[in-house]
């Protein structure tokens, strides 16, 4: 594996997360300085913290349908990138998708 290509494109990502972060901190501070009603911002609140975690279980059901598909692929023993095996990835990711886009109507 390529590790001198890994190193900037993870300092790239930890400096856009830090960015959102700080952003999300900043515009928190705001709406609850800003005077507003409170029941308002409570509610935005409530609604950001749902985002959140159903964010957080849409990453976990595609994560996993995702490891499944990489389980398939080295159990049928392929052992080359081809289109079929780019197919099941591909797949697994949007089975995942859907299986989370159900739950979250389910639990909302």
């Amino acid at each position: 594996m390529n590790f001198e290509l890994l190193i900037p494109v993870t300092l790239f990502v930890c400096i856009a997360y830090a960015i959102k972060v700080v952003v999300d901190a900043r515009v928190r501070k705001q709406l609850v300085s800003s005077n507003g009603s409170p029941e308002l911002v409570a509610s935005i609140l409530r609604a950001d913290e749902t985002n959140r975690r159903l964010s957080s279980l849409r990453w976990g059901i595609t994560l996993v349908m995702l490891a499944l598909g990489f389980g398939i692929v080295e159990a049928a023993g392929w052992q080359e990138v081809t289109p079929g095996v780019i197919a099941v990835l591909v797949g697994a990711v949007g089975l995942g998708n859907l299986a989370s886009f159900a739950a979250a109507r389910k639990l909302g």
